[in-house]
C-alpha cells in the first residue's frame, strides 16, 4: 500500500515508518527532515497534491510542550483535521490517529483538548478511521523514556508526593502493532485506548527503570505536589516535560483498560520488565 505517514521522524512515527518500510508498503514521510512544516499545512488545499494514490494516511504529529513556533492548536488540531478533511476528498480508504489517553469529555489541558479537536474532526468523517489513543510510551529512542530513566539513575530520587501516581505504560511496538492491525481490522470507526495490561505507581516505574540498569538501592525523597507545581513554572525553562500542565496530567493519573487493545492485537501487550 501507499501510505502517508506524518510525525515520520519522532519516537513514535520513526518506529512505524522502520515497519512500514520493513513490510514493503510505499511510504510518504512528511516531516521537517522532508521538508514539510506541518505548522504551514492548515487548509485542505495545503494537502491535496500529497494525497494521489494514497491508501492510508497516519497521523503520529504530537508534542508534549509548546514553543514560538510549535502550537499545540496548529499541530495537533488544525493541520490533522485539514489532512482529514482532504484525504476524505483524495478517496483515501484508511486514517489512523495518533492521540492521546484523556483526551477525551474530561480533558482540560491545552495538549489534551488539542488532541481532541482533531479527533472530533474525523469522528465526524463518513470514512475508516481508528483513534488510537496510547498513556506513556516507552522504548528506545523516547525522550520521556530518556528522562525517566536519568531520573531513576539519580542517588537519591525526588517524587512528587512520594510517586503514588497510577500510570499504565505501553511499550512503543505494542503501538506499532495497533497500528498495522488496524490496517485490516473490522469494524473501523474505533477509539482505543493503548496502555500496558497493569497499573503501577510511578515510584514502581521508576524503580523498575533503575533496576533494568542495575543500579543499587532505590532511595528516594517525597516532595509536596504544590509546591513542585510552583516550581515548575521555572523548572520547564531547563526541562520542557516539567511543564506545569504535564505535573497536572501525572498527578491526576494516566489509567484505561486494556481490553480494546487486546482484542485488536489478538494477545495482551507486554508488560514493563
Amino acid at each position: 500500500m501507499k501510505i502517508l505517514l506524518t510525525g515520520s521522524s519522532g519516537f513514535i512515527g520513526g518506529h512505524i515508518l522502520k515497519a512500514l518500510q520493513h513490510q514493503g508498503h510505499d511510504v510518504v514521510a512528511v516531516s521537517r527532515k522532508n521538508g514539510f512544516d506541518f505548522s504551514q499545512l492548515t487548509h485542505v488545499e495545503d494537502w491535496i497534491p500529497h494525497l494521489k494514490k494514497i491508501d492510508v494516511v497516519i497521523n503520529c504529529v504530537g508534542i508534549i510542550v509548546e514553543t514560538r513556533k510549535q502550537r499545540f492548536s496548529e499541530l495537533h488540531h488544525h493541520a490533522p483535521a485539514a489532512l482529514f478533511k482532504a484525504s476524505e476528498q483524495a478517496g483515501v480508504q484508511r486514517i489512523i490517529q495518533i492521540s492521546a489517553l484523556g483526551a477525551d469529555e474530561y480533558a482540560y489541558t491545552p495538549y489534551q483538548l488539542s488532541k481532541r479537536a482533531a479527533d472530533d474532526v474525523l469522528r465526524s468523517l463518513p470514512m475508516d478511521w481508528f483513534i488510537l489513543r496510547p498513556s506513556l510510551v516507552y522504548g528506545p529512542g523516547g525522550q520521556s523514556t530518556a528522562m525517566f530513566q536519568a531520573m531513576s539513575s539519580l542517588p537519591i530520587v525526588p517524587l512528587i508526593g512520594g510517586g503514588i501516581q497510577r500510570i499504565q505504560p505501553v511499550h512503543v511496538d505494542d503501538l506499532v502493532a495497533a497500528v498495522l492491525a488496524c490496517f485490516d481490522s473490522v469494524p473501523a470507526q474505533q477509539t482505543i485506548d493503548v496502555v500496558g495490561p497493569n497499573e503501577l505507581s510511578f515510584r514502581d516505574w521508576l524503580k523498575r527503570l533503575r533496576q533494568l540498569k542495575k543500579r543499587g538501592r532505590f532511595v528516594t525523597v517525597s516532595m509536596p505536589y504544590p509546591i513542585m507545581l510552583a516550581a515548575s513554572h521555572l523548572l520547564k525553562f531547563f526541562a520542557p516535560l516539567m511543564h506545569p500542565d504535564n505535573l497536572r496530567m501525572l498527578q491526576a493519573g494516566n489509567l484505561s483498560s486494556a481490553h480494546s487493545l487486546t482484542k485488536l492485537l489478538g494477545r495482551e501487550p507486554r508488560d514493563v520488565p
